[in-house]
Formats: structure tokens, C-alpha cells, sequence
């Protein structure tokens, strides 16, 4: 698996990213059960963060908690492989 540095609540606009590998050009973001409400807002955020030239995933807080090492797959599969970068 790459080994990946991430920084958390990163600043883009007016928005933060959870966890973003600026390296990887990759957002994670984990969401508690009020996103559930907020599928619309998600979206244009989401949009936004990809316009910045970012791939955003998405995870419940529950499959962080009780899912971790697929979670952790997830991620490592997400991430693009480029020597030394990462």
C-alpha cells in the first residue's frame, strides 16, 4: 500500500476537506448521519472539490468505526501511484 500523507479540515473556498493528500490529489471525506439530509449541498461541494483538480470518496461514520480496514483498502485503491510523490 502507498504511503499516504494526509492533513485534516483542509480549507478549499469556503469549504474544509475532512482529510486531503495534496500529493494524491485526493479528498477524503466522512460523513455522520445528517448528510443524509444534505445530499444536494454534498454534490455542489463535491463539484466544487473536483474542479480543483481533486477525486473526492466518501465514507459513514460507521464504516470508519466498524470498518476500518476496508475503508483503509478503499483509500490505498483511490489513490493514484506515482513514485516519490506519495
Amino acid at each position: 500500500m502507498p504511503s499516504l500523507k494526509f492533513r485534516r479540515q483542509v480549507p478549499f473556498g469556503t469549504y474544509h476537506a475532512d482529510f486531503c493528500s495534496h500529493a494524491a490529489k485526493l479528498i477524503v471525506e466522512v460523513d455522520g448521519d445528517d448528510h443524509a439530509m444534505r445530499v444536494t449541498t454534498d454534490a455542489i461541494r463535491t463539484r466544487f472539490l473536483e474542479n480543483e483538480g481533486y477525486r473526492v470518496i466518501r465514507f459513514a461514520n460507521s464504516d470508519v468505526m466498524d470498518n476500518i480496514d476496508d475503508v483503509v483498502t478503499l483509500i490505498a485503491a483511490a489513490a493514484p501511484m506515482q513514485k516519490g510523490r506519495l
